[in-house]
């Protein structure tokens, strides 16, 4: 009860009259029944196994890694899971840092208590090779602000954290088939942890050798309080494990009222993790698409209308008979488009080359200049076939 004790130097004594006056009557400072829970907001980063949770004034970050160890002898096909809790004195005044106080420890073994002695995290599915790897995964709990009741802010933490890691995949490889391969998440999608269940803790406080009672205590609440019970469930009721801590006696029949309130809170409180998660993993899937930008057309002038192939290659070939006999017509004529006509020499050979050539820049729609819409297509097709000859005029 070493944070109980910190907290009780800090208040005065007529604060302590009033929260316990109020409780005896069924009424809480906040404005909250002695059974209702505060806000409870469920954020992530954007790494895989990092969850931040807000519980009324209480905040704590949970961060999950993993890395491959030798597995214990006793169990040489289970990977491992430890919890690990950091205290700073910037959550309260009463936190000193270095080693881990009572408390510290006290709430890193009642959230250890309820995910791995209830086989919550499956750990046979952390074996890679059975007897000499398995994966140790490790949940830090930073606590940024004591608000009151830790415990089930944490363990809140700890389950959101899991639920959104993932460890890399891992193959067997080498010369002789037996060293493992880890892959990168970029190469192989990483593999999420396997929960069978989640187990939520709820928090009870007792007041007046246990006449009153209330869930989520705050923190002057717990300053004044005689006692304290965090019962573990998961949504199907199943009680994964109690502690009681305090002086104050409970009656069996206020633990099962307790036990009963609990299974209730459980399922709540397992929905609203289900939804954050939920929305993490589509966000994450959104991510995860791939977007290329896309290319940009060049600016080449089209017709309205789209046609086939084949009425393509007939209107080039109509335009190719037309120029030819357009050719024919302006070669008999004196000049061609202001040019004298011994300027321009032809036979039947060179027109072949030049219809022959004509052909390459004759044909689909893609050639159309509408700039030269102004201009006699005679002199266009001449100036094309002679580049030069109109500028030196």
């Amino acid at each position: 009860m070493e944070q109980r004790l910190a907290n009780t130097w800090h208040m005065t004594i007529n604060e302590k009259k009033f929260i316990e006056s109020a409780l005896s009557k069924n009424i809480r400072v906040d404005g909250r029944s002695p059974v209702d829970y505060r806000q409870l907001t469920i954020k992530f980063g954007r790494e895989d196994g990092s969850s931040e949770v807000q519980l009324g004034e209480t905040h704590v970050i949970g961060l999950v890694s993993g890395q491959i160890v030798q597995p214990y002898r006793d169990r040489p096909n289970e990977g491992t899971l430890a919890i690990f809790t950091e205290f700073s004195p910037m959550a309260d005044p009463a936190f000193e840092p270095g080693r881990p106080g009572e408390f510290a420890i006290e709430l890193g073994r009642l959230i250890d208590r309820g995910l791995r002695e209830s086989r919550a995290v499956d750990m046979e599915s952390l074996c890679i090779v059975a007897g000499k790897s398995v994966w140790a995964i490790r949940v830090d709990l930073h606590i940024l602000d004591n608000g009151g009741n830790l415990i089930d802010t944490a363990n809140i933490a700890a389950l959101a954290a899991l639920l959104t890691y993932r460890k890399p995949e891992c193959t067997l490889g080498g010369e002789n088939g037996q060293d493992v391969v880890v892959h990168d998440p970029e190469v192989r999608e990483p593999l999420p942890l396997i929960i069978h269940h989640m187990p939520v803790a709820v928090t009870f406080a007792f007041f007046n050798e246990g006449d009153a009672m209330v869930i989520d205590p705050t923190h002057k609440e717990e300053a004044i309080m005689g006692g304290r019970m965090t019962a573990t469930l998961n949504s199907n009721g199943d009680v994964c494990a109690v502690q009681k801590a305090g002086g104050d006696g409970v009656s069996l029949s206020v633990i099962t009222h307790c036990l009963r309130l609990a299974a209730l809170k459980a399922v709540d409180i397992t929905s609203k993790i289900k939804n954050a998660v939920d929305s993490y993993n589509t966000a994450r899937a959104l991510r995860k698409v791939k977007r290329h930008n896309a290319l940009v057309a060049p600016d080449i002038t089209v017709p309205d209308s789209v046609m086939k192939g084949n009425q393509i290659g007939q209107l080039a070939e109509h335009q190719a008979q037309k120029f030819k006999e357009e050719s024919t017509k302006t070669f008999d004529t004196e000049t061609v488009v202001g040019i004298p006509k011994e300027t321009v020499l032809f036979n039947k050979k060179n027109i072949n080359f030049i219809r022959k050539d004509s052909d390459s820049f004759i044909g689909g729609p893609s050639n159309w200049d509408p700039y030269s819409q102004s201009i006699p297509p005679t002199f266009v097709r001449s100036s094309q076939i002679f580049p030069g000859l109109h500028s030196s005029s």
